[in-house]
């Protein structure tokens, strides 16, 4: 039996898993005050802070600290990577310092899961951070060539439910042909195939459908025009496309469920329910032509998932292309566990950033 430590930092709190191989033992996330947050200048500089947090919730617990066999942390924004899970060595902890590609409350896990690592001598890990990059080179190409299409999305999830499913039909997550729809407060759409994901829909900075909190794809002379009209600064406008946009900005609301109750009466709101399915049916389609029409599953996952209404409507418009499969929820702390658990048992080796 291999007992694990789970940290994942978000910016305003610190959600820990205590697993026992894939058993969840205990869970809790520790919330940290607006007050509290705002006394770090930088996000690396609250380490000491959040690490004695996790330690005094362990000794109220009555958890041994040396009794955990390894310690894995959320994978922060790194440089680009391929999937998989990682040891975190000091180059690791370097470029999560320094913030190489921003910064970032995950940017934490690796450094938090190390110095207690470290502690009791075991080893740390990180697994599918949100940079992993395993696109094809021509799906890199954008027609603007300062603009590459980058890969920044919900790698941890669209992987584990990935790898559930093959479990599951029990054939090997390399042979098979899958799209992965995660619908959250942003929407990421991917192609795997050959263990690879290689092509995805960003889902931070502008692709595809617009979700809760994302504007998606918008004409770019128009944002270009609105850039430069004087009436918005630059943080504005980011504001627009990450965060305010999406339901946020049609609709007033970033809650899904609210979206789609006011829908039922509401026949501005229904609008933008269908065009948000719409949307996320035409982003599957274009992600078929990626895999040649050959797709084994399309799976549909992230807390969207869990409105039986967003997945039949989709299922209505993309199961031509193949059958469709619901994994409502993500379930992070768990994959987090299970990539450990596939180093730990042998089944994969850890890769060296």
């Amino acid at each position: 039996m291999i007992k694990s430590l789970i940290i994942n930092p978000g910016s305003t709190s610190t959600k820990l898993g205590i697993f026992e191989d894939e058993k969840l033992v205990s869970e809790e996330t520790l919330r940290h005050t607006t007050e509290e947050i705002a006394q770090f200048e930088k996000i690396v500089d609250q380490v000491d802070f959040r690490k004695g947090m996790i330690l005094d919730f362990l000794a109220e617990k009555g958890e041994d600290i040396k009794s955990f066999n390894v310690i894995v942390g959320r994978g922060g924004l790194l440089k680009p990577i391929p999937s998989g899970t990682y040891a975190v060595t000091d180059k690791l902890i370097e470029d999560l310092k320094i913030g190489v590609g921003g910064e970032h409350a995950s940017n934490l896990g690796g450094i938090l899961a190390k110095g207690i690592a470290d502690e009791i001598g075991v080893p740390s890990y990180i697994v599918d951070p949100v940079v992993v990059d395993e696109l094809e080179p021509v799906a890199r190409i954008s027609g603007v060539p300062e603009l590459p299409r980058v890969s920044i999305f919900h790698a941890l999830n669209q992987k584990a439910v990935a790898k559930r499913y093959a479990k599951e039909v029990g054939k090997a997550y390399e042979d098979l042909n899958l799209i992965v729809v995660h619908m959250g407060g942003g929407v990421s759409v991917g192609a795997h195939t050959g263990g690879r994901i290689v092509d995805v829909f960003n889902a931070l900075s502008g692709e595809g459908a617009f979700s809760p909190e994302r504007a998606g794809g918008v004409p770019p002379a128009a944002l270009v025009e609105m850039c430069f009209s004087g009436e918005y600064t630059k943080d504005e406008i980011k504001k627009k496309l990450i965060g305010n946009g999406g339901y946020n900005a049609l609709v007033g609301t970033n809650n899904a469920q609210e979206v789609y109750k006011r829908s039922l009466t509401d026949e501005k709101v229904k609008l933008v329910f269908d065009a948000f399915i719409y949307q996320v049916s035409k982003d599957i389609g274009a992600m078929s032509t990626v895999l040649k029409g050959k797709v084994d599953q399309i799976i549909l996952t992230g807390g969207i998932a869990y409105g039986e209404q967003v997945t039949s409507d989709i299922k209505d418009r993309v199961s031509f292309i193949a059958p469709v499969t619901v994994y409502p929820g993500e379930d992070e702390l768990l994959a987090l566990a299970q990539g450990a658990l596939r180093v730990m048992n042998g089944e994969e080796e850890a890769k060296i950033y």
